[in-house]
């Protein structure tokens, strides 16, 4: 495996984490975000990842010589979660209002593992870095 496919398997993982913390930012966001109807109300979304194996640039179903990782969909989940709130502008005629039912604690360790996922990319990156320079300290006199 050539650096260059390790490059590229870390920084198309870093964009991964990327795109998982930016959906968890965006659950925590709506958490409170209410709605007048069940179907309208914010549900929790979660990234679906799958590896991309590549062999000479092209895709391929198997295959050693580097990969990717791709966000294949962003998926919604969750339900409604109703308040009795008959004052608010949004309320139905029974006086409900709805909400997401987005779990902070689970938002929360996504977003510590996503970091953890990215900063361990960032480490991988400076080994290979640190490797080069070595391998290009070898030919000097």
């Amino acid at each position: 495996m050539s650096f260059e496919n390790i490059y590229r398997i870390s920084g198309s993982a870093m964009t991964a984490q990327t795109i998982r913390l930016n959906t968890i930012a965006s659950n925590l966001a709506n958490i409170d975000s209410p709605a007048a109807s069940a179907a309208a109300v914010y549900k929790t979304r979660s990234p679906l990842f799958s590896a991309v194996y590549l062999r000479e640039g092209r895709k391929y179903r198997q295959g050693v010589s580097g990969a990717q990782v791709r966000v294949l969909d962003i998926v919604e989940t969750g339900n409604a979660v109703q308040r009795y709130e008959p004052n608010h502008p949004l309320a139905n005629e029974q006086g409900y209002v709805f909400y997401s039912d987005v779990n902070v604690v689970e938002q929360m360790a996504d977003m510590t593992s996503a970091q953890r996922s990215f900063e361990t990319n960032i480490e991988v990156l400076n080994s290979i870095k640190s490797m080069q320079k070595s391998v290009l300290k070898l030919g000097e006199p």
